[in-house]
C-alpha cells in the first residue's frame, strides 16, 4: 500500500511539473479584460466579444470587453501596452493599431512591435472596391481605364483607414493616386458613394454589404485572396488582372510585453479552438471576415510582415504626420 501511494505521490509530482505554468498557477484566478480601442458594435468589437465569449464558455473562464476608443485607436492600445503583464489585461489589435499607425504617427506613445505580444490571429476582413449602383464604371477595368485618365475621388472612413492605404496601395499599382475625401465614419462615406458624389470606395462588407443588396452600389472587386462568401458573384482584385494582390483588415490578440509565455501559449490554444467551431466560423462569415487561425509564433511573424509592408505603405503615400 505505501509503494502504491508512493508511486501515485511521484507521478502526480510529475503530472504537475509537466503542466504549463499557467495550469499550475490556476490561471486565471479573476476575470481577463479585452480592451477594444474602438467603439462597441464595429468590426473590432464583435470579433472581441465572439473570442471573449467562446473562450469564456469552453474554458469556464470570465472574460469582459472593455471598449476604449479615440485617437484613431491610439488610447485604447496604449492602454493594453503600459498595463501590468499578469495576463488580465489584453487587446484586440488591428491593421491601423498595429501596422498603420506606428507609420503614420512619429509621437505614438506605443510601438507594437516593442510593446506588445501577439497571441493570435483571429480573423481579416477583406475590403470590398464599391462604385454607385449607376456608375459607367461596370468592372475593376473600367475604372483602372478612366482613372488612368483622370484622378478619381476616392471616399473613405477617415486618414490612416485601412480603406485610405488600401486605395494607396492599389493606385500605386496602376501608376494612378486617387484623391482622397475623408469623412467622420464609413456610415457617411458610403452614402456620398451611393449618391454619386465621390467615385469610389474601399469598403468594409458590414457597412456596404446592406447599400449593394439594396441596389444602391455596385460591388466591382474585393481584395482578398479568394471571393468572399457573401459576395460569391464579385471577382477578387487578383482575378481582375492583378495577380498577387492581397490586402485585408486584420484582427489580432495581443498582451503587453513581459506577459509569461505560458499564458500566451493558452491563449493562443484557446483561440485556435474557438476558431474550429463551426458556429464561430458563421458568426464570422456572416460579418464579411474570414477566421485565421494561426500559431502563436506564426502569429508573431505576420504582424512583424505586416507591420513592414504597411510601412512601406504610409510612407510612399507621404501621409506621415509630424504628431
Amino acid at each position: 500500500m505505501r509503494f502504491s501511494r508512493a508511486c501515485m505521490l511521484g507521478a502526480a509530482l510529475l503530472l504537475v511539473r509537466d503542466l504549463p505554468a499557467a495550469a499550475q498557477d490556476g490561471y486565471p484566478q479573476q476575470p481577463v479584460r479585452i480592451v477594444v480601442a474602438a467603439p462597441a458594435g464595429g468590426g473590432t468589437d464583435l470579433m472581441a466579444r465572439i473570442i471573449g465569449s467562446t473562450v469564456g464558455a469552453d474554458a469556464q473562464w470570465t472574460v469582459l470587453v472593455d471598449n476604449k476608443p479615440g485617437a484613431n485607436g491610439i488610447i485604447g492600445t496604449d492602454t493594453v501596452a503600459k498595463a501590468k503583464p499578469d495576463g488580465y489585461t489584453l487587446g484586440m489589435g488591428q491593421t491601423a493599431t498595429l501596422a498603420i499607425n506606428p507609420a503614420l504617427f512619429r509621437s505614438l506613445p506605443y510601438q507594437p512591435l516593442r510593446d506588445l505580444v501577439p497571441i493570435a490571429t483571429v480573423a481579416e476582413q477583406p475590403l470590398v472596391l464599391v462604385v454607385h449602383a449607376e456608375s459607367k464604371f461596370r468592372s475593376l477595368a473600367d475604372l483602372v481605364a478612366v482613372h488612368k485618365g483622370r484622378q478619381l475621388t476616392l471616399a473613405t472612413a477617415g486618414d490612416g483607414t485601412v480603406g485610405q492605404m488600401v486605395g494607396e496601395m492599389f493606385g500605386s499599382l496602376v501608376g494612378a493616386r486617387f484623391q482622397s475625401s475623408p469623412y467622420k465614419g464609413s456610415a457617411p462615406a458610403l452614402q456620398d458613394v451611393a449618391g454619386g458624389q465621390v467615385d469610389c470606395m474601399f469598403a468594409v462588407p458590414p457597412g456596404a454589404l446592406p447599400l449593394i443588396k439594396g441596389g444602391r452600389l455596385r460591388a466591382l472587386a474585393v481584395t482578398s485572396a479568394k471571393r468572399l462568401p457573401l459576395l460569391p458573384d464579385v471577382p477578387t482584385v487578383a482575378e481582375s488582372g492583378y495577380p498577387g494582390f492581397h490586402a485585408a483588415e486584420w484582427k489580432v490578440l495581443v498582451a503587453p510585453a513581459g506577459t509569461s509565455p505560458a499564458v500566451v501559449s493558452r491563449w493562443n490554444r484557446e483561440v485556435q479552438k474557438a476558431l474550429a467551431q463551426p458556429a464561430v466560423i458563421s458568426r464570422i462569415i456572416a460579418d464579411g471576415s474570414l477566421p485565421l487561425s494561426l500559431s502563436q509564433a506564426e502569429t508573431d511573424r505576420f504582424v512583424r510582415g505586416e507591420h513592414e509592408r504597411w510601412t512601406a505603405v504610409v510612407r510612399s503615400s507621404g501621409l506621415s504626420k509630424s504628431k
